[in-house]
């Protein structure tokens, strides 16, 4: 693996650089573990390095999406707006466990806790619908990128928000018609969002979000969508 420094990054997330991912082939299989410091590495990434991942859509009951700002500390895609939540499961027992994908679930009730100070008990993994899973690279920087097959899952809830300023910069919950001029925002380069999210937002989610309380007809475990 390529040695690349991480000096001048910020130290509690540098630290995080070391939990170990879960590797995958390209039909989401586990092949092994490596850090999340290697998994995100551009170098390994073009070499077909791929890692298992999540995205939370989280819902208040006025079915307005929370939307998060990544803090200036964090090493991929700084500064940038997204989803209300994007993190790894990890290479444990609890988080492995693929039976109607609830390891994910379990770790992104771990990620809502850490990243936005949800309570664990106000969000259980019951409570998180997974629907689908999306294939995709992207770079953040000439360094460090993304390539996951990314676990869809929504959740619709009002909950307590305490977020930790070292992984988020802003929060808001954001309407239909709001976050469509955030996206045209960003189309016109006055602000910067990941692409995961523009994926998502220009592809499903509008789609998803008329349908909140009918999800059922979207859910597909099967298919992976490569984009």
């Amino acid at each position: 693996m390529p040695e690349v420094s991480t000096d001048e990054l910020d130290e509690r997330q540098v630290q995080l650089l070391a939990e170990m991912c879960i590797l995958i082939d390209e039909n989401d299989r586990r092949i092994g573990a490596e850090t999340k410091k290697n998994c995100h590495l551009n170098e390994n990434i073009e070499r077909g390095l791929l890692h298992r991942a999540f995205s939370v859509f989280l819902f208040n009951t006025e079915n307005k999406l929370l939307l998060q700002q990544r803090s200036d500390a964090k090493i991929t895609f700084p500064g940038c707006f997204t989803n209300t939540c994007c993190s790894h499961p990890l290479n444990n027992p609890r988080e492995l466990e693929e039976n109607n994908a609830i390891g994910v679930r379990r770790a992104a009730q771990r990620r809502l806790k850490a990243e936005l100070g949800i309570p664990m008990e106000e969000v259980s993994p019951e409570e998180i619908n997974y629907l689908t899973r999306i294939h995709y690279k992207a770079q953040s920087d000439g360094i460090w990128g993304e390539h996951e097959i990314d676990y869809i899952l929504f959740v619709k809830k009002n909950v307590t928000l305490n977020p930790d300023p070292n992984e988020i910069k802003s929060y808001c919950y954001v309407s239909k018609e709001e976050l469509e001029e955030l996206l045209e925002k960003a189309a016109r380069g006055e602000i910067k969002i990941t692409p995961w999210f523009q994926i998502i937002a220009e592809t499903f989610l509008f789609r998803w979000w008329d349908n909140l309380n009918h999800l059922n007809q979207f859910v597909d475990h099967e298919k992976i969508h490569r984009m």
